[in-house]
């Protein structure tokens, strides 16, 4: 008994279904590729059964790579583990998927090399667009803006300067704390931050030290303590216990971020400081856990769901060789 032999059948070319409809490649390309409007209802109903019957399926990674679109959009952000991040990938994710677009989403835990070997294989991959929320320095990131690449920036602006951005007036919402503590009566201040701190809390803890200058408290008379660490829970514990050590608890206290006040509440309720009533905490983010764990917390509430519309309109306007912008969104303190 002889053994058949599988011979592998080759792809169904454009040209091949264009002879079996009796209509020319491009009439073809331009139905699977849901270009309709330029053919007869009945053209485009015998391409389509013609399709079917030959079992014709478009090269979209040739298609790609000549094109170089391929609807896919690399996201790079540090600490998924953090619910401010998170919450931008889930915004960003939903606008563009609506827009028709695949994210990809990779986690670059603050490290410049790691953020670069994602650059690198997302390019590879012939990403049409890049979203760098919380941006290091990086070469692979220099080298992508100064190419042309499309790169929106959320969270922190680019390092090297420049490019499209997403994001609130940092020093705005640590001005904006200070000036509800000081309408609060108190007048012995503090602000924790990390040792790695990013432009981010740099931004905040500066807007909330210049507006208290401005009021009239020396910048001396206000308390600055720093803790290194990535993640900020830690941070936030660390750096009050540097804050209060051998010396009391201030009045008031900024963190620049909900993550680092949650640290610190726990420093204060294992030493028996009484939140809100002996210190004052705010925060920044508005953590939706806030309502359920952190009924002591003010925060200054940032519209995260509102980002995704915002980097899908600058990743637009790049693509259409449109200049790099920036986008401020308005945040507000929520007061508990």
């Amino acid at each position: 008994m002889s053994k058949q032999r599988q011979v592998r059948q080759e792809p169904v070319s454009l040209a091949t279904v264009a002879a079996q409809a009796g209509v020319s490649i491009a009439t073809v390309s331009r139905i699977v590729n849901g270009e309709t409007r330029r053919a007869s209802a009945e053209t485009v109903e015998r391409v389509q059964k013609v399709v079917a019957a030959l079992g014709y399926q478009p090269n979209y990674v040739g298609r790609t790579l000549r094109r170089r679109e391929s609807r896919i959009v690399a996201m790079l952000s540090p600490n998924l583990d953090n619910p401010a991040m998170a919450a931008i990938a889930a915004s960003v994710e939903t606008a563009l998927r609506s827009a028709g677009y695949v994210m990809i989403l990779c986690d670059t835990h603050d490290r410049a090399e790691l953020q670069d070997e994602y650059l690198q294989a997302m390019r590879s991959q012939v990403v049409q667009g890049y979203v760098v929320v919380n941006a290091v320095r990086s070469e692979a990131l220099s080298v992508s803006v100064a190419r042309g690449d499309p790169v929106v920036f959320v969270g922190r602006r680019n390092p090297d300067g420049g490019g499209s951005f997403v994001g609130i007036d940092n020093r705005r919402a640590g001005a904006d704390a200070a000036d509800h503590l000081w309408a609060q009566g108190i007048r012995n201040f503090a602000a924790i931050y990390p040792t790695q701190g990013s432009s981010v809390s740099h931004d905040r803890v500066g807007g909330f030290i210049t507006r208290l200058a401005k009021l009239g408290l020396p910048q001396k008379a206000i308390r600055r303590a720093e803790a290194p660490g990535l993640t900020h829970m830690e941070v936030g514990y660390a750096a009050a216990q540097r804050l209060v050590n051998g010396q009391p608890w201030p009045q008031g206290l900024l963190c620049p971020s909900d993550l680092m006040a949650y640290g610190a509440y726990r420093l204060a309720t294992e030493t028996g400081v009484r939140i809100p009533e002996e210190c004052r905490i705010v925060g920044v983010d508005d953590n939706k856990l806030n309502a359920w764990i952190a009924p002591w917390l003010t925060s200054v509430h940032i519209p995260y769901a509102d980002f995704g519309a915002k980097v899908l309109d600058q990743l637009q306007a790049l693509w259409a060789g449109e200049k790099p912008s920036e986008q401020l969104l308005p945040h507000t303190l929520i007061v508990r």
